[in-house]
């Protein structure tokens, strides 16, 4: 009887180091898997950070280009409104002078005009003499 109860622990001794090892079978099985779930799930999360990265960096891209063509325009208008005050400046500039050289040629032609005038009237008034004389 006892060894009959021997070889029955003997035998629930064996089924059970069976049973533990399809069982760590078993748990290896699904920790494998789990790992793979695992790896897969950080792969697509990897991948889709870095797609998101990406997106990221194009669209602050665009907006530094935006930003730069903005100040660029600004800084061409800013350089046309200069060229442009310039250029009044400068033609207010040239129609005084112009205004000032017509004034002084006026003034000569008055003047010459003038002293040819007295001349006339002094020549007139000579020969009125003359002729006052002669009669």
């Amino acid at each position: 009887h006892e060894r009959e109860h021997d070889r029955e622990i003997s035998e629930l001794v064996t089924k059970h180091e069976e049973e533990m090892e399809k069982l760590r079978a078993e748990l290896n099985k699904e920790q494998e898997r789990l790992l793979d779930e695992l790896r897969q799930q950080m792969a697509a999360t990897h991948k889709a950070e870095s797609e998101q990265a990406q997106l990221q960096s194009q669209a602050l891209h665009s907006l530094e280009l935006e930003a730069l063509r903005l100040s660029l325009n600004n800084m061409h208008i800013s350089q046309r409104e200069l060229m442009q005050s310039n250029l009044r400046k400068e033609k207010e500039t040239a129609l005084v002078e112009l205004r000032e050289m017509l004034n002084d040629k006026r003034a000569q032609e008055v003047a010459i005009l003038q002293s040819r005038h007295q001349m006339e009237w002094e020549k007139v008034k000579e020969q009125s003499l003359r002729e006052k004389e002669d009669l």
